[in-house]
């Protein structure tokens, strides 16, 4: 998306690096193995110590290690959202006043304001 010539640029408006944006996808990808780990070693416990509402326990330990590598894997290869589909995006350029061009005449009214007396 272009922006117009008349508006500033703002830092907050960069998009992250790809860098950045590899590391956050890894770290998510590997919290969420770690989680399905967890599924697995838990359903394990489960099984062998023979808990009480084993029926429900493990069939939510079994959906938790089929769902999560599915859904890693899909968030590891997605990437950033397109300006046009950032919902903040949107929001801050309706908030965001047009910015007043700058004369090179100054006023003759206008008074300045100096820091030092």
């Amino acid at each position: 998306m272009k922006r117009p010539a008349n508006r500033p640029i703002l830092i907050t408006d960069a998009a992250r690096s790809q860098r950045d944006q590899l590391r956050s996808r890894e770290v998510r990808y590997v919290v969420m193995m770690g989680i399905r780990a967890a599924c697995l070693i838990v359903g394990a416990v489960l099984v062998s110590a023979k808990a009480p509402l084993l029926w429900l326990w493990l069939p939510l330990c079994v959906a938790g290690m089929v769902l999560i590598p599915w859904l890693a894997v899909l968030l590891a290869n997605d990437g950033p959202p397109k300006e046009e589909h950032r919902f903040g995006a949107r929001l801050r350029r309706r908030e965001r006043p047009e910015p007043e061009p700058l004369s090179l005449t100054a006023d003759r009214g206008s008074r300045t304001i100096d820091a030092e007396p």
